[in-house]
């Protein structure tokens, strides 16, 4: 399963040039990305939860319960 984030990030616009700052190094990107993620066959796809906070993101993927193991099957075999 795959799983896309997308987003985009702009440089906020000031009316008062005279506050402006001027980077001589920035190390965060502008405009826009995406990241591409292969989530593994137990990932709950329908319960992804996704918060940004202080420019981390951080994402949640809940794994499914394991499947129930399959009883054995019984046969009895008659001998003659």
């Amino acid at each position: 399963m795959r799983w896309f984030v997308s987003g985009e990030r702009k440089r906020e616009k000031r009316k008062d040039r005279k506050d402006e700052v001027k980077y001589i190094r920035m190390e965060r990107r502008l405009g826009k990305s995406l990241k591409k993620f292969l989530l593994p066959e137990n990932a709950n796809s329908d319960n992804i939860t996704a918060v940004s906070q202080d420019g981390v993101l951080t994402v949640t993927v809940e794994k499914r319960p394991p499947p129930e193991p399959k009883k054995p099957k019984t046969v009895q075999v008659q001998v003659a």
